[in-house]
């Protein structure tokens, strides 16, 4: 780590401490009952999305924004992968009331974590169609810092060329970047944990009273605990939602992908992504097209 990331680390674990201090001294909230709030996404599927939903449970109960930073399995700059200790040392700095957000593999020292009654997880996911269009934007447009921007910009001259390598990934290079099947297998022990409640990004911008009453159940059946009616918090929630805040907010429509696929990039997809579609429950078989 870098002095200048490692004094940034450090701000943040300030700004942790005393975000608690003040809900305790100055709101006069105990946050000591409340569960760990946390909100887990397969990246480029409507994080922000659900963080801003998170950060209203401080509108409606014990919980505060707890600045930390973002728990990670990859480094952005770099593509090093890295380990569960780094990531449990990340986690365990999460307190009663704390909200906090990430992209996190469904490993047993992970997932085991998540089932204890002191953590509330949530886990949102979006259509892999989509999720390559939006990493082809994110990468080439909106993140300079990634560790494949030079190669999307100067390598690959074509918005085809970029949404194939999303798909099909680089799997020659240091630090392999996998096929987008392969990007999804370690998150899917996530839909078959009881105690973390799966979203769709698509349900949240179709729906968002329904997904939010779902989100407040299952937080409160967590331990969490509401000062207002279920009705108003649902609307309270609602209204934390604003695409237009999010720093990678580009259209926040769903189905887009249409748009992109011609009959060669379905055919790749396909191939690559096998019966991804059909675990996630987005098609009922392989026959469809854009």
């Amino acid at each position: 780590m870098s002095i200048k990331s490692e004094l940034f680390h450090l701000a943040k674990l300030q700004r942790h401490t005393l975000r608690r201090l003040e809900k305790r001294v100055l709101q006069g909230v105990r946050l000591d009952a409340s569960p760990i709030l946390f909100a887990n996404s397969f990246p480029k599927s409507g994080t922000h999305l659900l963080t801003q939903i998170m950060a209203g449970f401080q509108n409606v109960g014990a919980a505060v924004d707890s600045g930390l930073p973002a728990v990670v399995m990859y480094e952005g700059a770099s593509g090093r992968e890295r380990s569960n200790q780094e990531i449990l040392t990340d986690l365990f700095r999460f307190k009663p009331g704390d909200i906090g957000y990430g992209h996190l593999h469904a490993c047993p020292e992970i997932k085991n974590l998540f089932t204890d009654p002191k953590w509330c997880g949530f886990f949102i996911l979006r259509d892999p169609r989509d999720v390559v269009v939006s990493h082809v934007h994110y990468v080439t447009d909106m993140e300079p810092n990634h560790v494949h921007h030079e190669y999307y910009i100067n390598t690959l001259k074509t918005f085809d060329e970029r949404l194939k390598t999303s798909i099909l990934g680089r799997p020659d290079i240091a630090t392999p970047f996998p096929n987008i099947a392969e990007r999804f297998a370690p998150f899917l022990g996530w839909l078959k944990t009881p105690e973390v409640l799966v979203l769709k990004y698509e349900d949240l911008m179709t729906n968002p009273a329904a997904s939010i009453n779902s989100i407040l159940d299952h937080a409160i059946s967590k331990g969490f605990t509401l000062k207002y009616t279920n009705e108003d918090a649902v609307k309270i929630l609602t209204g934390m939602i604003n695409p237009q805040r999010s720093p990678t907010f580009r259209q926040g429509k769903t189905g887009g992908w249409k748009k992109h696929f011609s009959p060669e990039i379905t055919q790749l997809f396909k191939a690559a992504s096998g019966d991804l579609l059909q675990i996630l429950n987005y098609e009922k078989n392989n026959d469809w097209a854009a």
